[in-house]
């Protein structure tokens, strides 16, 4: 599941609103445990497993708190949180995704954390990911896990075109494809329509779809338009995957790399051990992964993603200090460990990264490219943004409008959403 994009607008259901206890103390009685809900937003296959053993753990060794956990589907999770939030009903925890961090702080959801016991260890953790989890000098969020997207490649398929390293440009890229093709008979690239995994272009020329900075909405200016047009060239080319427009193409795109049917493609680490259960991939050591190629201002680099954890403001005293607790735990080094281990996601902190970790070539590959990463700024709006181009790039890469258009329509929706910005 991509995790970079504005969640859908859906509203909460019953059943989770019933789970929330924050601003409960109903269980909080100083003879009595407290509990507290975690909405998890992990895949419930892959992932989930990993955390409900990690607080079978926490209580164990926190036997007065007890933890509700609830899987949410992640691209549910954005309404719902703010939803049952708005009503006072939300959980004590939840697992946010970075881009939701400022905007839920910004509307006062989220405890700052700051000095409390679930940043004890702030120092240990990267920099720019603690960054990322602040809004207006305070912090809201503990990174649990990061990522980027990648340039990931068939080796074998590489090495059978005479390729012997991964593109650094999208020329380049656009060049092994048409070698891919030739000599494997399967295409060399296929690329997604979504806005999140778009980004990549825009960094490539230096530009992005609004200057925070400035507060000028920059989608429509001459160096976007570049980065799109580049982004609309890997559609059509000898061993260059025509657009996939359909509601499944995530599923398409995934299911040809992991079965070799296709050479590359740009992803994220959430999809490491769905590429390990691949035909292609059955040896890990297949699996490359590079940074994502640089556009013609020489720059590389993708959106830095994650998650954080989060405490609800509107929980009561006993409720916060059990999930400030919880946030400490969860986000340790020893947790971290066990969850790269298992679900083969980043950590955010390096005392995570252990040999075992490292031993994993995906975990390994990944932590290569982060430093070219790039934080998203403390925009509450920011990760909506992308929602109005999700709607334009697939028109623009279908054929069904021009690129101009595309990229004029998004600008007007975007100064809809931020309507003190310039263009």
């Amino acid at each position: 599941m991509r995790r970079g994009i504005a969640a859908s607008a859906l509203v909460a259901s019953f059943a989770l609103a019933a789970t929330a206890c924050g601003g409960s103390d109903s269980d909080s009685k100083s003879d009595g445990p407290v509990t507290i809900t975690w909405w998890d937003t992990s895949n419930a296959t892959n992932e989930a497993p990993t955390y409900k053993a990690l607080v079978s753990d926490f209580e164990k060794a926190n036997p007065k708190i007890k933890v509700k956990y609830v899987d949410v589907p992640f691209d549910q999770a954005q309404n719902k949180f703010d939803t049952a939030a708005g009503s006072k009903g939300a959980p004590d925890v939840l697992r946010s995704e970075v881009g939701w961090t400022p905007a839920f702080a910004k509307k006062g959801y989220f405890l700052p954390l700051d000095g409390t016991d679930a940043l004890t260890d702030q120092a240990k953790f990267e920099p720019n990911l603690i960054k990322q989890a602040q809004y207006e000098g305070k912090t809201y969020g503990v990174p649990l896990v990061t990522d980027t997207l990648a340039l990931v490649y068939n080796k074998a398929l590489f090495k059978k075109a005479g390729i012997t390293e991964a593109p650094k440009t999208w020329d380049e890229l656009k060049s092994d494809a048409a070698k891919v093709k030739a000599k494997t008979k399967v295409d060399g690239y296929w690329g997604s329509t979504q806005a999140y995994y778009a980004q990549s272009f825009l960094y490539g020329e230096g530009t992005d779809t609004v200057d925070a900075a400035a507060k000028k909405i920059t989608v429509d200016s001459a160096a976007a338009k570049k980065a799109y047009g580049t982004w609309l060239s890997t559609f059509s080319g000898k061993g260059l995957h025509k657009a996939d427009t359909t509601a499944d193409a995530y599923a398409h795109i995934q299911d040809a790399f992991v079965n070799g049917k296709v050479a590359a493609i740009i992803q994220g680490p959430w999809e490491i051990t769905n590429f390990y259960k691949g035909s292609a991939f059955s040896d890990k050591s297949n699996l490359g992964i590079a940074t994502v190629p640089a556009g013609s201002a020489g720059k590389a680099g993708a959106p830095t993603g994650g998650h954080n954890l989060s405490v609800y403001a509107g929980s009561d005293k006993a409720h916060q200090a059990a999930a400030l607790k919880f946030v400490n735990f969860m986000t340790s080094a020893k947790s971290q460990e066990a969850i790269a281990l298992k679900n083969s996601t980043l950590p955010t902190r390096g005392d995570a990264y252990t040999a075992q970790v490292k031993a994993d070539p995906g975990i390994a590959g990944y932590q290569g490219v982060l430093a070219a990463a790039q934080p998203r700024p403390a925009l509450p709006e920011y990760s909506s943004l992308w929602g109005p181009l999700d709607t334009e790039l697939p028109k623009i890469a279908g054929g069904k409008e021009s690129l101009d258009k595309g990229l004029s329509n998004a600008e007007l929706a975007i100064a809809k959403l931020v309507p003190d910005f310039s263009k």
